[in-house]
């Protein structure tokens, strides 16, 4: 674990070099004042020499003042290594996910990946420094006072003993125990905020349907959850506190017994007593200290394994297989004998053995019920998926030949759920070509009749859509997508249902545009209603994962069963030739 986590600390290294030698000289330099006070009691006292107790006195300030000034960098230096790791692995990790294939992403919960990014990578960054400073000092403070201890009386420290061991043991069984519920705290961390996502993004349906109710008393439920497991993971850490207090308060009162004995018996100087009381809170202090860090690390030992998941899962659909400088020369699509699943073990194909080709400006449209593999025919088109068997290229070539970066650019997909971004439309459209010119973008909104609306929005490109695009219809955030799509100027242009929410007539309008803006570019349109693809070159008919027909609205009318029930159903009373 530490060396696959080292990376992310190692431009730090030299900050936690420097941490632990201040952290390390802060604990030496005050444990050494006890020695300058026993050395007052001692000698400066009983002789009544104010000069040597004043020299003395002066000697502890120093060391205070260089204690505290090593202390002041040690968590300066600890802070900087501490944030920059966080910062590291939080990077690291959203590389990681800019890289996964949707069947990676679909392996962990959103709500787990944001805790992973945020919570998880905190706690690492909070174990980093508070090592830097604990886990240094306490250890020094600890060998060093029990060297001194020793110094000063080898007899009475026999009493760590008996003490050090209880404490070990009490810490290892507390330990064993803390770390599954580490574990389950995390868990349910992402179970919580599952919820919470969930409402926040479907607030809109959760009103409709009047299910406040219902959702609170689901959150109520993980909220319960978490505090649950919160309680018994952190009674663990509760737990140590009490235990570590009853050793070191029997060990004071063991050595204020033997040591008041030896004092009497004038084998121990008042003065060394004093010291040795002062050490021993020193060891005991540090002895908690090392137990509650040995806390900590066990929850960042949890957090580390779900940090881990994220950055050793490997992307599904790679560039492995991909030919240097390969472009992509056209719009043409093939597809021989793809059968696809979305995971392995499932039984039912999703598509199964289409044979299919499209050539390069070609218009076609796609039709079938829900289920049938509509989105997933056009998704193996640009690598959103895999095809578990056969081939499909693009362009004449498999599209596995393409780096993922050539072969998107090449493809624009307006996908069935439409996406915009919070900030302006203008900042939207940029995604399609970042290069593009006032009269570039206001040519695409013409061409998906976005700029119908445009004209009326206050500020016009430069409107603010908020998060989501919160403030327009569905409508509209449907004509945005797709002028942000047309901006790419793509080889294959894949409409998945992205005018469902438009009126025919603006339907009819956009399909026009596209037949002059991107004459060159082949573009498939997935519909639910037959106006939508009368129009295109060919329709594929699609049940069942399989392509059961394919031919114009004219040829399908005439001879295919489930185009003309789906086309009477929507346009009934027309005839054949309408």
């Amino acid at each position: 674990m530490l060396k696959k986590l080292w990376p992310y600390a190692r431009p730090y290294r030299a900050y936690i070099l420097l941490g632990v030698v201040c952290s390390a000289a802060e604990a030496v330099f005050e444990l050494l004042i006890p020695m300058v006070m026993s050395r007052i009691v001692n000698v400066g006292i009983p002789a009544g020499d104010t000069a040597f107790i004043l020299r003395q006195g002066l000697k502890m300030v120093a060391m205070a003042v260089i204690s505290l000034l090593f202390g002041v960098g040690g968590a300066a230096l600890s802070a900087t290594a501490g944030m920059g790791f966080g910062a590291n692995l939080r990077r690291a990790e959203y590389e990681r996910l800019q890289s996964y294939a949707f069947s990676n992403i679909e392996k962990f919960s959103t709500a787990s990946l944001v805790t992973r990014m945020t919570s998880d990578c905190n706690t690492m960054q909070m174990t980093l420094m508070m090592g830097m400073r604990l886990l240094v000092r306490s250890p020094v403070m600890l060998i060093a006072a029990l060297f001194f201890s020793i110094r000063i009386s080898a007899r009475l420290s026999s009493v760590f003993l008996v003490s050090l061991p209880l404490l070990a043991a009490a810490v290892s069984v507390i330990l064993v125990h803390a770390s599954p519920l580490f574990r389950a705290l995390q868990e349910n961390t992402d179970a919580l905020n599952l919820v919470v996502q969930e409402d926040l993004t479907g607030i809109r349906v959760v009103k409709s349907f009047v299910q406040e109710e219902r959702e609170q008393e689901k959150f109520s439920q993980r909220n319960h959850a978490l505090k649950s497991a919160s309680q018994r993971s952190f009674g663990m850490v509760v737990i140590n506190m009490p235990i570590m207090m009853l050793i070191v308060y029997s060990t004071m009162i063991a050595v204020l017994w033997f040591g008041g004995q030896m004092v009497s018996a004038h084998t121990l100087e008042t003065g060394d007593l004093m010291v040795y009381f002062t050490y021993i809170m020193q060891i005991m202090i540090s002895l908690m200290m090392v137990s509650m860090m040995f806390m900590m690390m066990t929850r960042s030992v949890a957090c580390a394994h779900r940090i881990i998941e994220v950055l050793d899962e490997q992307p599904a659909i790679g560039d492995d297989h991909a030919v240097n400088g390969a472009a992509v020369a056209d719009g043409s699509i093939d597809f021989s004998h793809v059968s696809f699943r979305y995971h392995a073990e499932n039984p039912e194909w999703v598509l199964e053995d289409i044979e299919l080709h499209i050539a390069s400006g070609e218009t076609v449209g796609i039709l079938g019920g829900t289920g049938s593999g509509k989105t997933s025919l056009v998704s193996l088109i640009p690598r959103l998926y895999e095809a578990t068997e056969g081939t499909v290229r693009v362009g004449g070539r498999p599209v596995a030949e393409y780096t993922m970066e050539h072969l998107r650019q090449a493809v624009s997909m307006v996908l069935q759920k439409n996406t915009l971004f919070s900030g302006t439309i203008r900042e939207n459209l940029l995604w399609g070509d970042p290069e593009a010119t006032e009269e570039d973008l206001l040519a695409a909104c013409r061409a998906a009749c976005a700029d119908e609306f445009l004209d009326r929005l206050p500020g016009g490109l430069d409107y603010d859509l908020g998060q989501g695009g919160v403030n327009v219809s569905g409508g509209q955030k449907q004509r945005l997508c797709i002028a942000r799509a047309i901006l790419k100027k793509p080889k294959v242009l894949i409409l998945d249902d992205s005018t469902s929410a438009v009126d025919t007539a603006t339907d009819a309008k956009i399909r026009a545009a596209f037949a002059g803006a991107l004459k060159d570019t082949t573009k498939l349109i997935i519909a639910q209603r037959v106006t939508s693809v009368m129009d295109a070159d060919r329709i594929l008919v699609m049940d069942g994962g399989r392509i059961v027909d394919q031919g114009t609205h004219r040829e399908l009318l005439s001879r295919c069963a489930i185009y003309q029930e789906i086309y009477h159903a929507q346009q009934e009373g027309v005839s054949i030739d309408g």
